[in-house]
């Protein structure tokens, strides 16, 4: 055995890091975290808000919300969810400059985790296409039950995580996710039938 052979540094998992700082709340892994991903996150910014000041703000803010939201929510699988997190400040950031020029981008495309499947109805390249999309998007969560319209408005509008979603309305996790694939789904087809 070779006693001066140096020890290799293993490499924690996401999962660890993020398990690590739940316990401790050491945010030395949070910003083990935030090397690893901030390329991913600036990319996501760029590619929403288009301006390069912007998007470094963004990141920055994002990171910061890191250290409290990784306390409150069970994160399994970090990097989608990372993903999801900064799609979604964008879009918030997007929204409170009362741009809809994202909109198409806020539901679905190949990239987002958590696909909307709606594509179809958001290659409007009009702001007044867009105006008259999200009138019909509003009509069409009418036709949805209860249970699935308030999760969608909830987990897509209101940008809350599933944890937030349980603790608001009291249905488990397992109905929650169920309710907006399904709403997701019973959503595409009004939209399809209106379209007629």
């Amino acid at each position: 055995m070779n006693f001066w052979q140096p020890k290799s540094k293993t490499i924690e998992t996401d999962a660890e890091l993020v398990m690590k700082y739940r316990t401790s709340h050491d945010t030395k892994y949070v910003g083990e975290l935030f090397t690893r991903y901030t390329t991913l996150v600036f990319g996501i910014c760029m590619k929403y808000l288009k301006d390069e000041d912007s998007s470094k703000d963004a990141v920055m803010q994002i990171f910061e919300n890191l250290i409290s939201l990784l306390k409150r929510h069970q994160v399994e699988n970090f990097k989608p969810w990372l993903h999801t997190l900064s799609r979604n400040h964008c879009l918030m950031e997007l929204r409170k400059k009362g741009s809809l020029v994202e909109l198409k981008e806020d539901f679905g495309g190949e990239t987002q985790q958590s696909d909307m499947e709606l594509d179809a109805f958001f290659h409007l390249e009009t702001k007044e296409g867009k105006e008259k999309l999200l009138n019909g998007l509003e009509k069409a969560m009418t036709g949805l039950k209860e249970e699935q319209k308030l999760c969608i408005e909830l987990f897509y509008l209101k940008d809350k995580s599933y944890t937030d979603i349980v603790e608001i309305t009291g249905y488990d996790i397992k109905q929650v996710k169920s309710y907006i694939q399904n709403g997701k789904r019973n959503l595409k087809i009004i939209l399809e039938q209106n379209a007629r």
